[in-house]
């Protein structure tokens, strides 16, 4: 029996990509994905969301804080956004994700300079997430911590659905979406509106989301799909972390700078692209193109009114493009060749006033920052017999970054320039299937990455962009292991090896206002273990863990953990189906202690944290019902949701939410 499976090339391909530029429709037998699955060589997680635990669908942690290796810091901040670490590639990130590539259907969320936000994704419309971390991973460009790519399911029929959901502090969420199709044409609009009091006072946060997809079958080979999204957040206050000792004392209360300057920011991202697919007997193509905007502004707990100090409401406008081509060639039986090429350019107009009690004042900066990224690529996949594959492939990467400063006047001088480098990145992974259901890998790999052009903005002494901040180089090993019993059982297990040089990491962090620079060498190493188990018909399980020992190599923190990265992770999942209709699941996390500095004086306590959750079904005729209860936290435990990396105000704790419920209910009718 033969079916259609939508993928990305990280998991099931049977010629692994690893690149983001390919989103493959590959028509396989029924027992072909699982043995992709475990000939891949590196650590590869498919999530089913229909898998996961009913939600608001306003965090992408939520799905992702189950997969071994992936830190997700939900912050209850709306104004900072989900941060995600993954084998300690990303702790550095004082707001959004870094490290990391995330995609949706193959189009890049990530900006050309390799910062992200998980906040611009529409997550319900999400079918399924893969991720991919590794030496492998390096082939994606400029990130070392992997890549996470969500994928959505064109419409495949007429139909209407409509969602509402409410939560403790006044959240709520709604959702419309209407999908139509015909022989050739499918198109569909989605739209969403959040809002919730928060739970702090001046935590207050809106936001609207909005997206339309058309999907246009040429024949039998070939699909053009336009998107375009728009994503409005016109209020997002910020409470601030709390010091240790508040937290303590009252996790649920609110730093008064941050009431005192009125701290808070809006977003505006805009961002539309079109893709052409081709899908032949021997060889695929993929050629894309996109074109966005986003336009910040942030109000920072100090007033920034020295005249070097770049002041401390950031007025920010961003205009990004990209354009990639992708060729896959299946030259005998055995070996498949890919070859891609992939251009981004980026526009930061970046402006920095007064914050004068919470309204913007005088202008203390005015700027333009200009990255433009190039890379080529290749792969190869060779299947030596049905025990062994090869996969290796090489990329080449130039980024050229400029700064023209337009604020120029007595103690803050012209700090225009520019700076250009290339580097080469590698990767080769060798898969043993040496038993039935059984398989093993070893892979090697080197890269870089680039700071980003946030991570630039600032430097402790002067104004400008920080010059002396240079890419991190790394090298990482990994050996692993994988079981997989279709219909029962499957396990993986990895161990890792990550070597750096000039990693990355956070200097001072003062009341929003961070700045970097690079760390001597570090050292990673760390194991992952995950299992899938179906106890009987009605019951089925999942559990992960993962711990990892992320050292400073020399220097004056010479055998320190890097801060903001937890030692060691547990996560499992209980799910419970009586009948057809009726599905509810527990939820337990544990996440071990995490330093907030470098000196390791201030760490954030281990915790355990248990979630609760019902679902109901109807069908009636063409109507389709759903209904949910969700308990978060059911213990009620104080626990600290992420750290503040080396804040130099001593307020480096975010703390997490106490119990709370939420539901909601969905109406699903097709015409």
């Amino acid at each position: 029996m033969k079916y259609l499976l939508t993928m990305t090339g990280l998991a099931l391909a049977p010629a692994l990509c690893f690149s983001q530029e390919i989103n493959e429709i590959i028509e396989v037998n029924a027992q072909q994905p699982d043995t992709e699955w475990r000939m891949a060589p590196g650590s590869v997680d498919f999530i089913d969301i229909t898998n996961q635990l009913p939600s608001l669908s306003i965090d992408a942690g939520d799905t992702l804080r189950a997969i071994p290796g992936i830190q997700a810091d939900t912050r209850y901040n709306y104004a900072q956004d989900t941060r995600l670490v993954v084998r300690g590639y990303g702790a550095r990130a004082a707001f959004g994700v870094r490290g990391l590539q995330l995609n949706v259907d193959g189009i890049p969320l990530s900006m050309p300079d390799g910062q992200a936000q998980t906040s611009s994704i529409i997550l319900d419309e999400a079918e399924t997430v893969e991720v991919f971390r590794g030496p492998l991973a390096v082939l994606y460009g400029n990130t070392g911590g992997g890549v996470v790519e969500w994928n959505t399911r064109a419409p495949q029929q007429t139909a209407s659905h409509i969602t509402l959901a409410a939560g403790a502090n006044d959240l709520t969420r709604g959702k419309g979406q209407f999908d139509w199709v015909n022989d050739v044409h499918k198109l569909r609009f989605i739209a969403t509106d959040l809002y919730t009091s928060g739970p702090r006072p001046h935590n207050t946060a809106k936001r609207q989301q909005q997206g339309l997809r058309y999907y246009f079958d040429i024949n039998d080979q070939q699909q053009l799909i336009v998107r375009y999204d728009n994503n409005k957040a016109p209020l997002l206050e910020d409470p601030s972390a709390l010091t240790p000792d508040a937290w303590r004392q009252d996790p649920e209360q609110t730093v008064g700078r941050a009431i005192d300057f009125n701290t808070r920011k809006s977003i505006h991202h805009r961002q539309g692209s079109m893709t052409w697919k081709l899908e032949a007997s021997d060889y695929r193509a993929r050629v894309a193109a996109w074109q966005g905007d986003r336009d910040v502004v942030q109000f920072l707990p100090f007033a920034g009114d020295d005249i070097g100090s770049s002041g401390a409401v950031i007025d920010l406008s961003r205009q990004f493009e990209g354009s990639s081509a992708y060729f896959e060639w299946q030259a005998t039986s055995q070996t498949d060749i890919g070859f891609g090429l992939r251009y981004e350019r980026q526009q930061d107009h970046r402006f920095g006033f007064v914050n004068d009690q919470g309204e913007k004042g005088d202008l203390r900066r005015s700027e333009f920052n200009h990255v433009r990224k190039q890379a080529v690529y290749t792969r190869l996949t060779h299947q030596f017999n049905e025990q062994w594959r090869l996969t290796a492939g090489a990329r080449h990467s130039r980024f050229d970054f400029s700064v023209d400063d337009q604020f120029i006047m007595p103690g803050d001088p012209d700090d225009s320039g520019q700076n250009e480098l290339s580097d080469n990145s590698g990767a080769v992974g060798l898969s043993w299937a040496f038993a039935p259901n059984w398989s093993s890998y070893v892979s090697l790999g080197s890269g870089f990455e680039t700071p980003t052009l946030t991570e630039l903005a600032y430097r402790n002494n002067g104004s400008g962009l920080n010059t002396e901040l240079s890419p991190s180089q790394y090298r990482q090993t990994e050996w692993g292991l994988k079981f997989s019993q279709p219909g029962q059982f499957s396990s993986q297990l990895a161990m890792f090896d990550i070597q750096s040089e000039d990693d990355i990491v956070i200097d001072q962090s003062n009341d929003g206002r961070t700045t970097y620079r690079n760390a001597g060498e570090t050292e990673r190493q760390g194991i992952e273990w995950q299992l899938n188990l179906q106890l009987t018909e009605q019951i089925d399980g999942f559990i992960s863990y993962s711990y990892i020992d992320a050292t400073y190599q020399g220097g004056m923190f010479s055998g320190n953990q890097l801060p903001g990265v937890a030692d060691s992770q547990w996560f499992t999942r209980l799910t419970w189906q009586p009948i057809a209709t009726t599905q509810v699941q527990l939820l337990g996390q544990y996440r071990g202690e995490t330093y907030a500095d470098d000196s390791n004086a201030v760490n954030a306590p281990s915790y355990v944290k248990w979630d609760l959750a019902v679902t109901q079904d109807w069908q009636i005729g063409n109507n389709a019902f759903e209904a949910w209860l969700r308990v978060d936290n059911l213990l009620d435990k104080d626990y600290v949701g992420s750290v503040v990396v080396n804040q130099g105000s001593g307020r480096s704790f975010e703390p997490g939410i106490g119990r709370s419920a939420s539901i909601g209910v969905s109406w699903h009718h097709t015409f």
